[in-house]
């Protein structure tokens, strides 16, 4: 199948053309067009760049619109994918109740089907990736927040209401970093933002001891920024205790994490993507630990937690996976 796919983000939009096999799981990506998303412009503004990339891509590779067999969008909620509607994600500043399948289906006569970025990587790894031939997979982002996409039964499960796979949203201890709103969430300890946040806090207790590192030796560097997770890992990488003593607490937390839904969905495979996929090898030890500990010994037996593989194509990708529908 030819297929378009739209990869809608807060700083960029890509719109990808590629051939995906289903039957053999295989996809190649044969031109991409992308631009920054520029949320002052409002989502029209934006949606016709769109439409104008459809057009670039489609006449410089002598391609009819009646060739293409869908067109998947994959955004961050929330969202409505029954009816194609962005419903204002944090964001995306303005995009309120945008009919964005209906716009385009308008122009576009082939099937356009939406999914949030979550569930569109689940699809993306489940089709193409580290989770191709499971039946039941958990996809769990991992980077700027920590959401999960969910393939129960061999089929995407995206609850009532597009609300399923929010496992940030889990608090995993009474006190901790905030995450997704709450302080000890999933999201706190196991995000980009929390990895930041959980450092600050501990820096705080390194000084009080008079503990200092590379990373601070006064209270003045104790900021998200400076201690950013990228910062913190390569840090961690180095040897650096402070910065080890982070991981260690966020790979517990994982450990956990990973424990109740290895307990309450019984899957086969855990994909985890980019914090995960760039520390693989300090965190696969030691969440294993925490699984052993926590997890029931039949579930845990037969699930295998594994890295995203689909690396920094894997949002193309999933725009793709959602046009190729099925699901």
């Amino acid at each position: 199948m030819l297929l378009l796919g739209i990869d809608i983000g807060g700083t960029k939009c890509a719109v990808s053309m590629g051939t995906v096999d289903l039957y053999n799981g295989t996809i190649e990506i044969r031109a991409k067009k992308a631009f920054p998303t520029e949320n002052e412009r409002g989502p029209f503004r934006v949606i016709d760049e769109i439409c104008e990339k459809i057009d670039t891509i489609l006449t410089e590779n002598a391609v009819d619109i009646s060739d293409i067999k869908g067109i998947g969008i994959s955004c961050g909620g929330p969202l409505d994918s029954k009816k194609g509607i962005i419903q204002s994600p944090p964001n995306l500043k303005g995009w309120d109740d945008i009919n964005i399948v209906k716009i385009l289906s308008d122009k576009y006569p082939v099937p356009v089907r939406l999914q949030n970025d979550a569930n569109a990587c689940a699809l993306a790894e489940w089709r193409f990736g580290a989770a191709k031939g499971s039946e039941n997979a958990v996809f769990l982002t991992f980077g700027t927040g920590m959401g999960a996409g969910l393939i129960l039964n061999g089929r995407l499960y995206s609850g009532t209401n597009d609300m399923a796979g929010e496992v940030g949203h889990i608090r995993l201890s009474e006190d901790g970093a905030e995450g997704y709103g709450k302080r000890g969430s999933f999201e706190g300890f196991c995000s980009g933002g929390g990895i930041a946040r959980t450092a600050c806090e501990m820096a705080y207790r390194f000084l009080q001891k008079g503990v200092t590192t590379g990373l601070f030796t006064s209270c003045d560097d104790i900021n998200e920024k400076n201690l950013s997770a990228k910062n913190v890992a390569e840090a961690m990488q180095k040897g650096d205790p402070f910065a080890r003593a982070v991981y260690e607490t966020c790979a517990e937390k994982l450990g956990l994490g990973l424990s109740i839904l290895i307990d309450i969905l019984n899957p086969e495979v855990i994909v985890i993507g980019s914090i995960y996929e760039r520390n693989t090898e300090f965190f696969k030890e030691r969440i294993e630990k925490v699984i052993e500990k926590e997890a029931l010994p039949l579930s845990a037996a037969v699930c295998e937690i594994r890295p995203a593989k689909l690396g920094d194509s894997i949002g193309d990708i999933a725009a793709l996976a959602v046009a190729a529908g099925g699901f």
